[in-house]
C-alpha cells in the first residue's frame, strides 16, 4: 500500500503549468511538515519540505485557492522518478501525488507566516468538490 497524509504550510505560492501534452493543468508546490520534537532533546523544532504535485482539476483547485503560509491537508501516494539534466547528470525525484487536498486553517484565519488575508470560499462556489 501507498499511502500519505501531510499537514503542513506552503512555503510559496503554487505554481501551475499546462501538461507537455497541454491536456491537463500540473501544479507543484512544497509543504513544510513540522517534526515531532522528542521531549529527550531540546532542539529546535524541524520541518521536512516535502514536493507535492496534483493533476487536473485538483490541479486547478490548488492553484486558485492555496497560497503562500496557508495550512493544508493532503493525501496522496510517494511516486518516484528520475530524469537527465542538462548537464548529463542522473537527478532522482520523491514526490508525493496529491489524490486529495483540503484547507486546514479554520475559515477566516490568517497565518502568522504571510501578510495576505485568505477567506476561504464558499462550499457551492467551489468549481469542484
Amino acid at each position: 500500500m501507498n499511502k500519505v497524509e501531510l499537514m503542513g504550510r506552503l512555503t510559496k505560492d503554487p505554481d501551475v503549468k499546462p501538461a507537455q501534452d497541454n491536456s491537463t493543468s500540473v501544479t507543484r508546490y512544497t509543504l513544510a511538515v513540522d517534526r515531532r520534537r522528542s521531549k529527550k532533546t531540546e532542539e529546535e523544532q524541524t520541518a521536512d519540505f516535502i514536493g507535492v504535485v496534483a493533476f487536473g482539476s485538483s490541479a486547478d483547485f490548488a492553484g486558485k485557492y492555496f497560497k503562500k503560509g496557508m495550512k493544508v491537508a493532503v493525501v496522496g501516494r510517494i511516486q518516484t522518478g528520475s530524469y537527465t539534466n542538462k548537464d548529463g547528470v542522473r537527478v532522482y525525484t520523491t514526490d508525493v501525488v496529491a489524490e486529495d487536498q483540503e484547507f486546514a486553517d479554520s475559515k477566516g484565519s490568517g497565518s502568522s507566516e504571510t501578510d495576505e488575508t485568505f477567506t476561504m470560499p464558499d462550499d457551492e462556489n467551489l468549481p469542484f468538490k
